[in-house]
């Protein structure tokens, strides 16, 4: 499984920013999709996943804000950002699931004035 992500950027506290993520290599319908982010000098952490059956789980600190989908017609998982704080500053992952975890590549996110 191939994963590659783009849609970062710089964007102000407040702004907004959409992520996404393409899969190749497999049958995208049968993957699980998310995203994990790791900040300067912090551990990598989950973000949010949207399972085969468009089930999604988000973590406490981006519910809310940040909206996981995924378009099986386009191989494609993404990640809408809203309301975005210094604090979301992180490099984002993607990740897929089948029988085990294939990880992306990531794309820089700086929310900064």
């Amino acid at each position: 499984v191939q994963l590659q992500a783009s849609g970062g950027g710089l964007v102000q506290p407040g702004g907004s920013l959409k992520l996404s993520c393409v899969a190749s290599g497999i049958s995208f319908r049968v993957l699980g999709m998310g995203w994990y982010r790791q900040a300067p000098g912090k551990e990598r952490e989950f973000v949010a996943r949207i399972s085969m059956e468009f089930s999604t789980t988000y973590a406490d600190s981006v519910k809310g804000r940040f909206t996981i989908s995924r378009d099986n017609a386009k191989k494609t998982a993404y990640l809408q950002m809203n309301s975005l704080k210094s604090d979301d500053t992180a490099v984002y992952y993607c990740y897929a699931v089948y029988r085990r975890e294939f990880l992306g590549q990531g794309t820089q996110v700086t929310v900064s004035s």
